[in-house]
């Protein structure tokens, strides 16, 4: 017999939470599934175990950018002590997590979950049923399709190396790939970033990241774009990474090879089509309250819905509606405007709102100011000469459109630039606003 259910939540990351907290406090009987530690990939495997080791190269790039202005002595970085550290905050995650779970009454299940009807699902074996279903499965790296694709490592793997190689090769040019290599070149790693497109960090504005490259070439990476990966071979010595560019061919031999090209829904472990979930291109096909088109039962959030940008703050945004939909009964619909994005290399950089072609495209009429300001206060006080932004302006409002930042302190000051474009502030509401000096914040009337 199926044990029957409420809700039936699969994954145990942010979205997953968010929504088996709401549905708790509604009484209802709530099973939660996942084949991998509880707790979701950015407590566990993403922002928050990469940030806490990146801290500790930021540290000692500010401590070598500080060298002959007032430091003196060399630092490096012990990756056994950084993986240490790291460990601290993650390895007792999955069992507060299970415990908070079944002190509430929630049933939890360890395994992978497979429909095996439009409202059942069967766990190693154990069949469960539901009148609703939550898929917050997260995301998995998407299959590149070339020989010796199997001897990649992903962003998991890397953070639980027990000691960091001296090649490593880092294929594609995303977050992973621009975090990754900032971190493992500052431990003192040999890095090379393959990446198949024109530039790295697609999703950011391009003079910014052409601007942050300088911080790429100081640290001796080598960066590599326009450049196809043919094939990965197992040698005696590592690997053998096989690369074609620009009608040339080449190898590149590292000791270890990261997949930093990309991650899509993780989905096809769930037998969708025993459920009648329909899916488009490898997407859950969603209406705007993120619940199935051919299932109603069946409701997605988070980077298994990828309705929004793939980052946390939106798995929790997504998660609310759904309890405002489900749980609530309430219409709701997710609001992606102004979310803030950082890549969290050294410095960071980040942005939120509209670039330039999506301003172009909505057919506004819009102003903009940017500057490379490597010698403002800000980017001189921390020996630090990457520095810029971009800033899209509305003409007859005033309004901010878009903000892209690099440089020191711009993971901060991105989420007050959000909080403009998400409320319409003016550029006059901000320059008005007194903010704390000297600090990041106080550039910010001086940006328009």
């Amino acid at each position: 017999m199926a044990t029957p259910y409420d809700l039936i939540v699969i994954g145990t990351g942010t979205a997953a939470k968010v929504v088996i907290m709401r549905a708790q406090a509604a009484n209802w009987r709530i099973a939660v599934v996942d084949f991998r530690p509880y707790g979701g990939t950015c407590a566990l495997r993403g922002c928050d175990p990469k940030k806490m080791m990146i801290e500790g190269a930021k540290a000692l790039d500010h401590t070598r950018r500080m060298q002959g202005k007032g430091l003196q002595g060399e630092v490096r970085i012990d990756w056994t002590e950084l993986l240490r550290f790291k460990r601290g905050f993650t390895d007792p995650i999955p069992q507060k997590n299970e415990r908070s779970f079944e002190d509430k009454g929630i049933d939890i299940f360890h395994g992978q979950a497979r429909f095996t009807g439009p409202n059942s699902l069967e766990v190693d074996g154990h069949p469960l049923e539901a009148q609703h279903v939550l898929i917050a499965s997260g995301a998995e790296p998407v299959m590149l399709g070339i020989p010796g694709e199997e001897h990649l490592i992903d962003n998991e793997d890397f953070l639980a190396l027990e000691e960091l190689p001296s090649r490593i090769v880092l294929v594609g040019g995303g977050y992973i790939a621009a975090e990754f290599s900032h971190l493992a070149a500052r431990a003192g790693a040999q890095v090379t970033i393959l990446q198949r497109g024109e530039r790295m960090l697609k999703p950011f504005d391009p003079d910014l990241v052409d601007w942050l490259m300088d911080s790429f070439h100081n640290q001796g990476i080598d960066v590599r774009t326009r450049t196809n990966v043919e094939a990965i071979e197992k040698t005696a010595a590592g690997y053998s990474v096989r690369v074609s560019s620009k009608g040339e061919t080449d190898t590149v031999e590292a000791d270890l090879v990261i997949h930093a090209a990309g991650r899509i829904p993780a989905l096809k472990a769930l037998n969708l089509e025993a459920a009648g979930v329909e899916t488009r291109e490898g997407r859950l096909s969603l209406n705007e309250h993120l619940q199935s088109t051919s299932n109603p039962g069946v409701y997605a959030a988070g980077d298994a819905a990828q309705m929004g940008p793939p980052l946390t703050p939106v798995s929790s945004h997504d998660a609310k509606v759904v309890s405002a939909h489900l749980i609530d009964g309430k219409p709701a619909r997710p609001d992606y405007a102004g979310v803030p994005s950082v890549a969290f290399t050294i410095p960071p950089i980040a942005s939120a709102g509209l670039n330039e072609t999506q301003a172009q495209e909505q057919g506004l009429r819009f102003r903009i100011s940017s500057q490379r300001a490597s010698d403002w206060f800000t980017a001189r006080q921390a020996a630090e000469p990457v520095y810029g932004f971009k800033i899209l302006i509305e003409e007859e409002t005033e309004c901010i459109l878009g903000a892209h930042l690099v440089g020191p302190n711009v993971d901060e000051v991105i989420n007050l630039f959000a909080l403009a474009i998400r409320h319409r502030l003016t550029t006059t509401d901000l320059k008005t606003t007194m903010f704390a000096y000297p600090t990041g914040a106080s550039d910010i009337g001086s940006m328009f």
